[in-house]
């Protein structure tokens, strides 16, 4: 089962093999930023992918268009970005995403 580490709030949370890193960090509680609810047309939930790049699934055709018509081509291929809704766990990641935090109870 991956470990998924998300900074900075020091968060580890074990993960489904193939779950998306959004999915994820929902199905522990957690609030991750997004506008379109993960369907992977804007990037909201973009997160920097701070060790662990190889665990995850490779970044699909549109994932890097909706991140390279947002942030630009260099910024997404320079900065380690991946789409939170798309990047789907392999093994044990760390990511970097502001605003990450205990969801609010309904």
């Amino acid at each position: 089962m991956p470990k998924l580490t998300i900074l900075p709030i020091e968060e580890i949370i074990d993960a489904a093999t193939g779950a998306t890193i959004m999915e994820a960090a929902w199905e522990h509680g957690l609030y991750w930023p997004t506008t379109c609810g993960g369907r992977g047309v804007c990037t909201s939930c973009a997160c920097t992918v701070d060790d662990g790049a190889a665990n995850l699934e490779p970044m699909g055709r549109s994932e890097f268009n909706t991140l390279a018509s947002e942030l630009g081509e260099a910024a997404v291929r320079n900065r380690g970005l991946r789409l939170a809704c798309q990047a789907r766990l392999r093994g044990d990641v760390t990511v970097v995403k502001r605003g990450v935090r205990a969801a609010q109870p309904d």
